[in-house]
């Protein structure tokens, strides 16, 4: 599936790094951002969550949620979210269904070898539940600030 701004977002439930379910319909009224990384404690992965951490109060205060997703287990975004202090929750996806939903669980090759892995993305969810912003090209040192300059913050 190819997401487009305007679009309904894909609906989706899974559970948190506590074991605790997550919807989407928990943020209905709140803007989302939805943001897809490939694995825990990575450097690239660990720069963007931790960019997004550094920028989380500024985030909030403006009106938006944060969930990270990734197919790591609930155990792995335990110790990732203990080590890097990352305040927000992480959904463990690890039968990639949202993955998939999102059309983020990808074809990629790396010196010449084909693999599926998760394509790094953030997706913004307006208030009604519809795609605002698609990120497909994240800066992983200053994620958290791509956003707020897209926004105009």
């Amino acid at each position: 599936m190819t997401l487009a701004i305007g679009q309904k977002a894909p609906d989706f439930s899974g559970v948190d790094q506590n074991n605790h379910t997550i919807r989407l319909s928990d943020y209905k009224g709140k803007k989302l951002i939805l943001f897809f990384y490939p694995k825990d404690q990575t450097p690239g992965c660990t720069a963007a969550a931790c960019s997004l951490r550094d920028h989380y109060q500024t985030l909030k205060s403006h009106g938006f949620e944060l969930l990270g997703v990734s197919p790591d287990s609930v155990a792995s975004h335990q110790k990732f979210i203990d080590k890097q202090n990352l305040p927000m929750p992480l959904l463990a996806d690890t039968e990639k269904v949202v993955l998939q939903a999102y059309g983020v669980w990808a074809q990629k090759s790396m010196y010449g070898r084909q693999y599926m892995g998760v394509v790094r993305t953030t997706v913004v969810i307006d208030e009604n539940g519809h795609v605002e912003q698609i990120f497909d090209k994240v800066n992983t040192k200053t994620h958290g600030e791509q956003i707020l300059k897209i926004y105009g913050f």
